[in-house]
């Protein structure tokens, strides 16, 4: 595709070997509380138990494993790529520096810099962050990592996948958030060999539909982004993803904000499970379809939420 790297089934399976040392399975549950409310079977894969809070760390480990040693890195990120990045490159010895956005959440800041990162808070969205991230690198020689468009990263978010269906071999249809589209994309992959019933379906915010409208359209499409889901927050597709996303994406839905609100607060309260938004937008289009299903799986990408999604949780309950 045009000189573009493709990864491959096999790479995930590669990816799981290196990884193995570092991460545990992720557990995969369900509930029947929540099966109640949801009209099926819904299987949680609970990636807010990874030790960044999120699923990408599996993409970031992988990445670092495949380059030189004490490569510089350099990345722009809302997050939880942040976190992943940062947390990698401690664990490989190598100086990584990363742009988030001048109103970036400032827990994941914190959380950036305590695994040794250096954090530059720049640009007013990830625009803006992307400029400042790309000059850094290309006046230092550092590796500038791309959210997106790294086929390492899918490789590593692959493996999983390769967890959830050796687990739940049987399932009608995968929800998978997406952002930068990594997630959906590595699900596509494996879904393909190991589960080539189970239908992928992406689920992006409208308030941020560049991937889901550029997916439909087959072309790149920029839209702006007015999403308050941090890591759904993204004005424009990526290249690599959109790839693996046409050759293997069965859907893809759009969900408003306070729908995956009202998500979040159910995986609370049904779920015992800590989700920041993007972690619960795979259930908040279970939630909206009318169609039942025998079973179904969620990903829960991500547990860090912000400080105002915690306190929608607990004025909720009041």
């Amino acid at each position: 595709m045009n000189g573009m790297v493709i990864p491959s089934f096999a790479d995930a399976v590669r990816a799981r070997r290196v990884l193995a040392p570092h991460l545990p399975p992720t557990p995969t549950w369900s509930y029947p509380a929540l099966d109640a409310v949801a009209g099926t079977r819904v299987h949680v894969k609970h990636e807010n138990t990874q030790p960044t809070g999120a699923f990408k760390v599996r993409g970031g480990l992988y990445l670092l494993s495949t380059l030189p040693a004490g490569t510089p890195l350099v990345t722009y990120s809302t997050g939880n790529h942040a976190q992943s990045i940062a947390y990698a490159a401690r664990a490989y010895g190598a100086p990584c520096r990363v742009v988030m956005p001048a109103g970036a959440n400032p827990a994941k800041v914190r959380a950036v810099a305590a695994l040794g990162a250096e954090v530059t808070l720049d640009g007013a969205d990830m625009a803006g962050a992307q400029r400042i991230a790309e000059r850094l690198a290309s006046g230092t020689g550092a590796y500038l990592v791309s959210p997106g468009d790294e086929p390492a990263l899918v490789a590593g978010v692959a493996t999983l996948y390769l967890e959830l269906f050796e687990a739940v071999p049987d399932l009608e249809a995968v929800y998978v958030p997406v952002g930068s589209g990594t997630g959906a994309a590595a699900a596509g992959l494996v879904a393909s060999v190991l589960a080539p019933g189970c239908r992928v379906i992406g689920v992006q915010s409208s308030a941020a539909p560049s991937a889901h409208d550029s997916w439909r359209s087959g072309t790149p499409v920029h839209r702006p982004s007015r999403t308050t889901v941090e890591g759904l927050a993204t004005g424009r597709p990526y290249r690599l993803p959109q790839a693996i996303l046409k050759a293997h994406l069965s859907a893809f839905t759009l969900v408003e904000d306070a729908a995956i609100a009202d998500a979040r607060r159910l995986l609370a309260s049904h779920a015992h499970t800590l989700a920041e938004g993007a972690g619960a937008a795979g259930l908040a289009a279970v939630l909206a379809e009318n169609e039942q299903k025998a079973s179904v799986a969620v990903v829960c990408t991500g547990g860090n939420a912000s400080p105002a999604e915690l306190a929608d949780l607990v004025s909720s309950e009041r």
